[in-house]
């Protein structure tokens, strides 16, 4: 069996800058509650997804041709389309520590999706890195008064289910060749976006009126949440296990209980440090070499459009 690709030589600081992309999406709840128009998640799931994707598609001036347009549709779906609207119902029919925790269950779902689509098999270790990582979590945010909403919880699971099967799914196809990340971010979040289009207008009607507080928090949500952030996730999982990646996703209601301690004056009691070393440990853990795959000996992402990715393997 080979190494596992969190193992070779350079891949500790693509992961470290891949760990980047949750922290920043930790943000995300103080930047909405501060500078955001309140109740238009979908208008603001637009408005993360569609300005950056066409940005980059401009950067990347490259457009996905054969087999890549079906993909980058389904991809784009997976991880933006249908999860931006998942995520924002969850949270607005549950308490957000409920809706963080089911988003923790995210690599749990990923193991299943590498051991279906990737051909390995889940390690005791990372299941027991996954469950660590949803109590953590758990113990960060969850309150003794939260409620449960069915509608929010099935949301919540098919939000963490369709981000893992996204993130499995971009590292199965890989990329067209001499496709760099970039151009492949760009079609997915373009595809999302125009896919978010038609539904924030039947549900929520005409785009409101704008400030330049929302202008300056759709910005930072746009450029550092969505194009750097969504450029350097996809980046990590050409490079890295995707089953790794996923349990990256475990630091960003970290990074939110922080910058709202930090930022918003929130406290933080000794149960929340507990769950965030825990959730830290699974995160860690997470990162074990991965189990055996049929995969082994062939090569990383990028790849001929023809063949799909198949590495070691979020």
């Amino acid at each position: 069996m080979s190494l596992s690709a969190a193992s070779r030589p350079g891949s500790a600081g693509t992961l470290a800058l891949t760990a980047l992309t949750p922290l920043a999406w930790g943000s995300t709840y103080a930047v909405t509650t501060e500078f955001l128009p309140p109740d238009r998640p979908m208008f603001t799931a637009v408005m993360r997804a569609l300005p950056a994707g066409l940005v980059l598609l401009g950067i990347g001036r490259v457009l996905p041709h054969g087999m890549w347009i079906w993909r980058a549709a389904v991809l784009g779906v997976l991880n933006i389309g249908a999860f931006f609207p998942l995520l924002f119902l969850a949270a607005y029919r549950l308490p957000g520590g409920v809706a963080a925790v089911l988003g923790a269950i995210g690599p749990l779902f990923a193991l299943v999706f590498a051991a279906l689509l990737l051909a390995e098999r889940p390690t005791a270790r990372k299941v027991l890195a996954g469950l660590l990582g949803l109590l953590g979590v758990g113990l960060v945010v969850l309150r003794a008064e939260a409620r449960l909403d069915m509608v929010g919880v099935l949301a919540g699971l098919a939000g963490a289910a369709s981000m893992s099967a996204g993130t499995v799914l971009t590292k199965r196809w890989g990329r067209p060749e001499g496709v760099g990340a970039l151009a492949l971010t760009g079609w997915q979040l373009t595809a999302g976006g125009l896919l978010l289009v038609p539904v924030a207008l039947l549900i929520e009607g005409a785009p409101p009126a704008l400030s330049g507080e929302n202008l300056l928090g759709y910005a930072y949500l746009g450029i550092v949440g969505t194009a750097l952030g969504y450029w350097i996730w996809f980046r990590g999982i050409s490079r890295l296990p995707a089953t790794s990646v996923a349990f990256l996703a475990l630091l960003s209601p970290v990074s939110a209980a922080v910058i709202g301690w930090a930022a918003l004056g929130q406290a933080l009691s000794p149960i929340q440090l507990l769950g965030m070393v825990l959730a830290l440990g699974g995160t860690l853990l997470g990162q074990a070499p991965a189990g055996p795959s049929r995969r082994d000996s062939a090569p990383p992402a990028p790849v001929r459009p023809a063949a799909p990715t198949a590495s070691p393997s979020r």
